[in-house]
């Protein structure tokens, strides 16, 4: 009989764990889901910032049964583990450790106040994405890839249909991509501002209802900024002074500009379709010289800080992107359709995050 030694033995049970960290990070996403459904961060940011268990139900207006106040605090100890609240412990009159106090993160902090995620959040811990997901080995082994999306397998629609018939997940849908969109939009504002210097016009293609839009005019009032979507779309767009809203079709041809813009955009399509759509772009700009160019801000695989939860948040939203059989790219991948679709030359510039700015020329 082989024995094992004390090495191997902590090897076994280094391996168990990497096993169990990765079966139970869905705990992680739920408990966020059930911080955002229970409004925790705006309880503890409502509190002056700091808040005990009792403190967030009375500011929470939560109805929880006495009962589940011990499970409300398992709750916060995966949240504060996971670094979105932070815990401390109060201190009595008599310098006896007291109760706990959880205050709010710089992650929490982007959950409070009228620049919040949680719509955006939300949205993605929605159980109509991640119900998909339950089915993903399925989807692999049954479907080719330009048989039903996974959503579609899942839901029976696609999400596009979705949006349009039920009105809850719609509404939050829109309320969600715009909260993404002013959060990013402001940064890339501050950061990649000279992307938009010298121009007088710009299309942003399938801009919804208008969020990047409106930041770029507000951040550049001489540049006329429209925003071409589908008239489904267009009829919802809100009236605006500093942006017109164009109904159109990305396939069939884009508006005249001196820039296209696309935020989140080509993800959701194959390469073939990627390249229709940037060779529409093409014949809607001016020559390089003449200041054409277009603006993409989207994920770039591989690029960015080089630090594991940077690169882990990379691939993770690239398999979940393809639940609409959408992909991000890395270098290579956009290089290829880019150069495919007649552009001459492109530049990346990655300080947002996971995400990218990539500029194109013709």
């Amino acid at each position: 009989m082989a024995l094992t030694t004390g090495t191997d033995n902590q090897a076994l049970l280094d391996a168990q764990l990497e096993l169990w960290h990765t079966t139970f990070a869905y705990i992680k996403s739920m408990a966020l889901k059930s911080a955002l459904d229970l409004r925790i961060a705006d309880a503890i940011h409502g509190n002056g910032g700091a808040a005990t268990l009792a403190q967030i139900v009375y500011n929470s207006k939560l109805t929880l049964h006495p009962s589940k106040i011990p499970c409300l605090r398992r709750l916060m100890r995966v949240l504060t583990s996971t670094g979105i609240f932070a815990v401390q412990h109060g201190d009595d009159d008599n310098g006896s450790t007291g109760e706990l106090t959880y205050g709010l993160t710089p992650a929490s902090q982007l959950l409070v106040g009228s620049t919040s995620l949680t719509p955006f959040m939300s949205l993605l811990l929605h159980g109509i994405y991640v119900s998909p997901f339950l089915g993903l080995s399925t989807w692999l082994q049954q479907h080719e890839h330009s048989d039903p999306t996974l959503f579609e397998m899942t839901h029976g629609q696609t999400v596009w249909d979705m949006n349009d018939h039920n009105p809850a997940f719609g509404a939050l849908f829109n309320e969600g991509m715009v909260c993404d969109s002013s959060f990013i939009m402001d940064i890339v504002v501050k950061e990649c501002g000279h992307v938009f210097q010298g121009l007088s016009s710009l299309i942003d293609v399938a801009g919804g209802l208008g969020g990047a839009a409106q930041s770029i005019s507000k951040a550049f009032p001489h540049i006329k900024c429209s925003v071409l979507d589908l008239p489904q779309v267009v009829a919802k767009a809100p009236a605006s002074a500093n942006v017109s809203y164009i109904a159109g079709d990305m396939f069939e041809s884009i508006p005249p500009a001196n820039a296209i813009f696309l935020k989140w955009v080509l993800h959701d399509w194959d390469d073939a379709d990627c390249v229709k759509i940037l060779k529409n772009c093409k014949k809607a700009i001016p020559p390089r010289d003449a200041g054409g160019k277009v603006i993409i801000l989207d994920m770039v695989v591989g690029a960015g800080p080089s630090n594991i939860k940077h690169k882990e948040t990379q691939v993770m939203f690239d398999l979940f992107i393809m639940f609409v059989n959408g992909a991000e790219r890395d270098e290579q991948e956009w290089k290829n359709i880019i150069f495919e679709a007649g552009f001459s030359d492109y530049k990346i510039i990655p300080v947002l995050g996971v995400r990218s700015i990539i500029e194109i020329y013709p």
